[in-house]
């Protein structure tokens, strides 16, 4: 049986965009994909940066200093150690991860933890980018390119985004056939996954009426003795 595959959509919002200074996160947000397909499984908090927050930042996600006053600090077990905990060492989907990337693993290394790997990131915009070149690839543009609806985000927030991502991602990877899994849990010969044909255990009656089926058979009896038709008449 193939080992399902566990993904992390992963999305930050910040004091400002400057992730080697004085910048700090401000909030996290990050979804469980299995195979693709969101799990139900999320993470999100809110942390206080210890620093103000920059006005295009407030007017982007409506999040002010105030909001974050009395949350806790990104070194606080409650966020640190538990958004590792739920990432794993499953890849992290990211759109324009070097930006994501570089916030998160600089709160790391203020804490003194491991940071994550570049190999273990996946970038949705570079992806975007290679697939559709020269179109618009924002997280806001493919979500129209492939009908995800945009009604509830009339401000960024790193949970929604996260939510969003996983939903463009799975576009990106195929579309949303992957949602529908039809396969019993055996494996082909060649690696794919099939499920049997299952026959109803009691036939469907004909919708065809009785006068429909005389009409039938007056018409076949017009094509001649030698029409392909006539083989099949009472079978």
């Amino acid at each position: 049986m193939t080992t399902p595959l566990r993904e992390i959509a992963f999305d930050t919002e910040t004091t400002g965009l400057n992730w080697s200074g004085d910048d700090r996160i401000i909030e996290v947000g990050a979804v469980e994909l299995v195979n693709y397909v969101p799990t139900g499984r999320t993470f999100h908090e809110r942390i206080n940066p210890r620093r103000p927050v920059s006005d295009k930042t407030v007017e982007i996600t409506g999040i002010t200093d105030e909001m974050l006053v009395d949350k806790p600090f990104f070194e606080d077990p409650k966020i640190v150690d538990a958004l590792l905990a739920f990432i794993g060492d499953a890849p992290v989907v990211a759109h324009n991860a070097a930006f994501d990337r570089g916030f998160l693993n600089a709160e790391l290394a203020r804490c003194g933890k491991p940071e994550i790997p570049l190999e273990q990131w996946v970038d949705t915009l570079d992806i975007a980018k290679k697939r559709y070149p020269g179109a618009p690839a924002s997280l806001d543009a493919l979500c129209k390119r492939f009908n995800v609806g945009l009604e509830a985000r009339t401000l960024h927030g790193a949970l929604l985004d996260s939510q969003l991502l996983a939903e463009v991602y799975l576009e990106l990877r195929g579309g949303r056939a992957r949602a529908f899994d039809f396969s019993n849990g055996e494996d082909g010969a060649d690696g794919t996954r099939f499920r049997t044909a299952k026959q109803r255990p009691t036939p469907l009656p004909s919708a065809v009426t009785e006068t429909e089926a005389d009409q039938h058979r007056a018409f076949i009896a017009t094509l001649g003795e030698n029409a392909i038709w006539s083989r099949y008449l009472n079978s």
